[in-house]
């Protein structure tokens, strides 16, 4: 969430290009993103120096060499204006871009084509630098947040789709779905790898010891990961978010995750997303085995039926969908609801007030949360208004002290308490009995 002091520094910086000569906003957020990421490799590699200082090691894998030190932020920036820009324009930026060279890496293929360095005056590089050098990386997704900010300021946001998940709903989700380290986790529609990014997190703080096992290692660096988008800015920007938290190989490709190209089923064992709501496809370009669950040329729809296919027998997903597709009246509504409910297993519908996503957009959303069986299964749906999520509802978004999100979690992983609350109640279950009866409805208001 961008406000407050970050904003102001981020509008300046924003001032700075456009002063500077770079009109366009896309080249712009796309200089900032490369000099985050170049500040983000620094910044791994001074961890990885206090760890092996700490436990008294050998330094693993550092991302600088020997004579490659000049190359850090920590020690770039202290030149002289015309030095660091002969340094960066002609030395970090051919780093960054060949990190990977050679090697069938969504990262090198992203950024060996497409990168291009274009800050033309040590002057505006000076100005960044300092500038990225004050921003407070602690405990936040400070790229996802930027480009999230970046995007609103050329109106794209919200209207194509392309608004992030805020931070704090993708860790709530996360944790409700505890990913671990046999999963085969996928976004279909990744943005900036967001939630991918703190699947990582988790699985790093919950599994640490056992990442040091060479099979869970690899796995977790090259395996575990997938995402797919058609926004080959943010493909570089997943590609090296993923690498600043310790996964170097993700499986990270540019593909339309609806259409006939792509032909996965029941392969992972994890979905994670927040599709695009908005747009309306061809019938002739969407795959034919998603317009056989639900006829349909809304986006929204056909990645529910995308994501059930994608999933393993016993697979997970934990999604986030506009409010109309819990009571739509169309076929294609009633038709995945139905598959949701009575061949999968649908467990939680957490409603979600429509502030969220403010300032970019207004809509309101719900998670569903559900495991694939092909076979049914669904006995009780759990509901859950969430009233507050920590944040001011309005397009501020001002950090506020009634927050639900922790009591979603604590009441989701003791769902055998929830059998006897009343409807008046902020969760309450539902029996499938009455769902059905109910045309597969699965708005909160029409039960409580």
């Amino acid at each position: 969430m961008v406000t407050g002091e970050l904003k102001q520094k981020l509008d300046a910086l924003w001032e700075s290009f456009w002063t500077g000569g770079i009109t366009n906003p896309l080249s712009v957020i796309e200089q900032i993103t490369y000099l985050l990421f170049i500040k983000g490799l620094d910044d791994l590699q001074i961890q990885k120096e206090k760890d092996a200082n700490t436990f008294n090691i050998k330094l693993e894998n550092p991302v600088f060499g020997p004579n490659q030190q000049h190359l850090r932020w920590s020690n770039f920036k202290h030149k002289s204006p015309e030095e660091m820009y002969e340094i960066v324009s002609k030395e970090v930026f051919p780093f960054i871009k060949n990190l990977q060279r050679g090697q069938d890496t969504a990262y090198s293929k992203f950024m060996g084509e497409d990168a291009i360095f274009l800050i033309p005056t040590p002057r505006l590089l000076v100005r960044a630098v300092e500038a990225i050098d004050q921003l407070d990386m602690k405990d936040r997704d400070t790229k996802g947040d930027i480009y999230e900010y970046l995007l609103s300021k050329i109106q794209t946001s919200g209207t194509n789709g392309q608004f992030r998940t805020p931070i704090h709903i993708v860790r709530m989700m996360v944790e409700l779905m505890e990913p671990n380290l046999d999963d085969l986790i996928i976004d279909p529609a990744m943005g900036t790898a967001g939630f991918l990014v703190e699947c990582a997190k988790y699985v790093k703080m919950h599994y640490r010891q056992e990442l040091y096992k060479k099979s869970h290692k690899e796995h977790f660096e090259r395996v575990m990961f997938t995402g797919n988008e058609l926004d080959r800015t943010m493909l570089r920007i997943g590609a090296m978010n993923m690498i600043l938290h310790d996964v170097p190989y993700p499986n990270i490709r540019y593909l339309d995750s609806l259409s006939s190209n792509n032909d996965e089923r029941e392969k992972y064992t994890l979905v994670l997303a927040n599709p695009p709501f908005t747009g309306s496809l061809d019938y002739d370009i969407v795959s034919s085995d998603l317009l056989a669950v639900a006829k349909t040329k809304k986006t929204e729809l056909l990645f529910l039926a995308l994501f059930i296919r994608l999933l393993q027998p016993g697979g997970r997903g934990a999604v986030i969908v506009p409010d109309g597709v819990l009571f739509g009246a169309s076929k294609a509504h009633l038709d995945i609801r139905k598959e949701l409910v009575e061949n999968q297993r649908l467990q939680a519908v957490i409603s979600m007030p429509s502030g969220v996503f403010k300032p970019y957009a207004g809509v309101s959303t719900a998670i569903l949360i559900f495991t694939k069986t092909g076979a049914g299964g669904t006995d009780k749906v759990w509901f859950y208004d969430m009233k507050a999520d920590g944040y001011s509802l309005d397009d501020k978004r001002e950090p506020i002290e009634e927050n639900d999100i922790p009591d979603i979690i604590e009441r989701f992983n003791n769902l055998d308490k929830e059998v006897d609350r009343k409807r008046t109640d902020q969760s309450f279950m539902v029996d499938v009995e009455e769902i059905r009866e109910n045309d597969y409805d699965l708005s909160i208001n029409r039960y409580k």
